[in-house]
């Protein structure tokens, strides 16, 4: 008998308060588990294939740290793990979050009057059978010249040490953005068409 998805439970593996309330577009009863993985990369330089292998480094140790002891059973049973990881990247150079506001500062100084693009990496794990499917997702987008008053005010506000690229999109006007080229949701981090789309190609039935 052919196995059937609908009833499949969602994980998602981030604490990111923006990415619960983006999945809350698609899905309406999920839960969340936090990753515990180092997302330090082996360069500062960006590939796909690296920040697709930390999306599903994260998905993984979501799966592999929920056993029982000794056992080498999984508590997640019927479920989809989806998890994701944003950048922000210039002159193929990334930026991810800043450890301080002065570097915070830097950070946007750098963007300033440039175009640069916002990719995330999401991956969505079949927990009974393992396969995985991993897509990037690129966003464009270009600031404003900005002025020195109005980077140090936003860092002293805004506090976006938990950001990529030390900002969110979605606290900015056009004082700071000029253009955005692509899907606005995947710049603030999870873009919910793709989840969408690639949890039906695993076989999720909304």
């Amino acid at each position: 008998m052919e196995q059937s998805f609908e009833n499949k439970n969602i994980i998602l593996a981030s604490q990111s308060p923006r990415r619960h309330s983006l999945i809350k577009k698609i899905v309406s009863n999920f839960d969340v588990v936090a990753p515990e993985f180092d997302e330090k990369l082996d360069s500062e330089n960006y590939t796909d294939d690296a920040i697709k292998s930390l999306s599903l480094q994260k998905a993984l140790s979501v799966l592999n740290t929920h056993k029982k002891t000794g056992a080498g059973i999984c508590l997640f049973k019927n479920c989809f793990i989806i998890s994701a990881d944003t950048m922000v990247v210039l002159d193929n150079k990334i930026y991810g979050k800043p450890k301080n506001e002065e570097q915070a500062v830097e950070m946007l100084k750098e963007l300033s009057g440039k175009t640069h693009f916002v990719v995330t990496a999401v991956t969505v794990l079949d927990s009974d059978t393992k396969r995985a499917l991993s897509e990037v997702v690129k966003t464009y987008v270009t600031f404003q010249n900005l002025s020195n008053e109005l980077i140090n005010s936003y860092v002293k506000l805004r506090k976006p040490l938990d950001k990529a690229g030390a900002y969110g999109i979605q606290e900015m006007g056009s004082e700071f953005i000029k253009k955005v080229d692509g899907d606005l949701e995947n710049v603030i981090g999870f873009p919910t068409k793709k989840v969408k789309a690639m949890l039906i190609s695993a076989g999720y039935e909304f």
